[in-house]
């Protein structure tokens, strides 16, 4: 089937007065019509733009909440059928067959009401009124193309965009009441990149009840770039949506959706954390978690080169640097013990002379270290990355995620791998692999403290970004910063897991380093990370994986809120091994 035609799309941004719904309503529709008269087909505006968000009880909010269809729907299909365009509106919706109160974002067209979504994966403050969204995600066909509805917290989960991307869908409508960072924020821009659609997202601004909301609504492409944005106030975003650019499906070119593995994915449908952790991992005496510490970590990257003894000699002068700065792990890049021209010329067995070699300096240095090799195993090669410790061999893990140049050396990997150090439990993935959210996810799943993952990552995964003018409580940044979407630390504060992101660096050929430690923590600033900033070829940074007094986890990698709140009871299509709709 072939694509819809492109269309032009809308963001507002605006700031609603709490307790004032009808002036709140005015001035989305005022707005909407003029992003009609702009051109864009279709508009999209805050979550709960009609009434504000700060609401202390279901008994505050009671006087402004409606059916859908309701009045205020009725109000905006009037609009849209006159200017015959696709709106979407947040509002506080009361389900009339059980009085139960929803956040809810509702998609109309000229037609009337197309679809709702009611908010799944709550905030702190919908508890004090709502109910968790019982609609699932949905993707919903229109003469403009497929249109999935999110709302702020839900896409704080690599599930919600996943199950739209799933869908087909071509646009990502985000509503929300974002705060606590500057924005266009690095959840949005991954969860369009990661999906290979567009998200269109309409945030409010202002200040209600002493919460600062960060502004920054915007029109995001496949590809991550920014299409056009509003900073601080009132006003619209405006771009061009091509569905045909988001039914491609790709990521740095990659055919993402076609490379997942569902029948690895099963324990996408447990949650391991929804009990004390330090309890459900030690039942019946299996796998426990080991005791959490403090220690030094620590990432190097280089260009490895087709001559085995070469590398491996800069691996040892670079662990050997990390180790005099207290270093008990340090991450190498992907294929950096055998090359990375030809890997499967330069294949070797996990038994060669060059295993037992970093084996022998592990031993040497008493530390851990990983790095990546082409593996032979009989007749197949793998992309393959070993740990070695003081004791030797540990383990080694076979890339699951080819790419499609991968697949023409390279077999996949069909096992996770997790180990337990001395200071934690260590998963490891392999470059391509981080493109798919799923898999740290598992890894997280599974306990995991830290991530180390070896790579050769050419294209961009960062982007910066010039400042912004709403005023931030400290200490959150709002001047320039060259990094301030990095893909990788995305990956590691959704699993509330360190990553250790060992990339290659060769500049001339396109390789851009910016390896890193990343902390668990998305929104705790002065961001805990370390990045090899072209100073040194390395970056040394202190973790900690452990827990204060009592019984519970106090520390986020061992608590993983954003991994208790998961709502696996929707995410069913993540695991079914079905082609995706095109």
């Amino acid at each position: 089937m072939s694509a819809p035609t492109p269309f032009k799309t809308a963001a507002v941004q605006f700031e609603p007065t709490i307790f004032e719904k009808e002036r709140n309503v005015e001035g989305l529709l005022a707005l909407v019509e003029r992003a009609a008269a702009g051109g864009a087909k279709l508009i999209v505006t805050p979550e709960m733009g009609t009434t504000g968000y700060c609401w202390h009880d279901r008994k505050e909010v009671e006087p402004f909440v409606e059916p859908i269809p309701g009045p205020t729907t009725d109000r905006f299909a009037a609009v849209a059928k006159a200017l015959d365009i696709h709106v979407v509106v947040g509002l506080p919706e009361v389900d009339p067959a059980t009085q139960l109160y929803y956040n809810s974002a509702v998609l109309i067209g000229p037609d009337g009401v197309v679809g709702t979504h009611r908010k799944t994966h709550p905030y702190i403050s919908e508890p004090k009124w709502a109910a968790s969204g019982d609609l699932g995600h949905r993707v919903f066909e229109t003469p403009l193309g497929r249109i999935a509805l999110l709302i702020c917290m839900d896409i704080h989960f690599i599930e919600t965009a996943r199950l739209a991307g799933l869908g087909g869908a071509d646009v990502i409508c985000h509503v929300s009441n974002w705060l606590a960072e500057r924005t266009p924020a690095p959840y949005w821009i991954t969860r369009a990149f990661e999906n290979g659609c567009y998200l269109v997202e309409a945030n409010r601004w202002g200040l209600e009840r002493g919460v600062q909301f960060s502004g920054g609504s915007c029109i995001i492409a496949p590809d991550a770039s920014i299409l056009d944005t509003v900073d601080d106030g009132d006003g619209i975003a405006f771009a061009v949506v091509d569905p045909a650019l988001s039914r491609a499906r790709t990521v740095w070119g990659e055919p993402i959706l076609r490379q997942r593995r569902p029948e690895l994915y099963r324990e996408l449908m447990t949650n391991t954390f929804a009990w004390n952790p330090g309890d459900f991992f030690r039942l019946y005496g299996h796998q426990p978690l080991p005791e959490g510490r403090k220690a030094a970590v620590a990432v190097a990257e280089f260009a490895p080169g087709p001559v085995a003894s070469d590398n491996l000699a800069e691996i040892a002068r670079l662990a050997e640097a990390a180790a005099t700065e207290g270093a008990e792990l340090v991450v190498f890049p992907e294929l950096a013990l055998t090359g990375l021209e030809d890997p499967a010329a330069g294949a070797v067995t996990g038994y060669d002379p060059l295993i037992a070699a970093i084996e022998d300096l592990a031993r040497r240095l008493a530390i851990h270290l990983v790095a990546g090799f082409a593996e032979r195993d009989g007749e197949r090669v793998f992309d393959s990355a070993v740990l070695v410790g003081p004791a030797g061999l540990v383990g080694i893990y076979r890339k699951i995620h080819l790419s499609e140049a991968d697949k023409g050396w390279a077999s996949a990997g069909d096992d996770w791998a997790v180990f337990d150090l001395p200071f934690g439990r260590l998963g490891l993935l392999i470059g391509h692999d981080a493109s798919f959210p799923e898999a740290g996810r598992i890894l997280a799943l599974r306990g995991c403290d830290l991530i180390a993952c070896p790579s050769a990552v050419k294209d961009r995964f960062h982007q910066g970004h010039a400042g912004t003018s709403v005023v931030q409580p400290e200490p959150i940044p709002t001047g320039a910063d060259p990094l301030h979407w990095h893909q990788y630390r995305v990956r590691a504060g959704e699993n509330n897991c360190w990553l250790a992101f060992a990339n290659v660096r060769a500049p001339l050929d396109g390789y851009p380093g910016l390896s890193g430690i990343f902390g668990p923590d998305t929104f705790l600033f002065p961001r805990q990370e370390a990045i090899v900033d072209g100073n040194r070829p390395y970056a040394v940074m202190e973790i900690d994986t452990g827990t204060l007094g009592g019984p519970y986890p106090t520390h986020v990698v061992r608590r993983k809120d954003l991994v208790l709140m998961r709502q696996p009871h929707h995410y069913m299509d993540l695991v079914v091994a079905a082609p995706t709709a095109v």
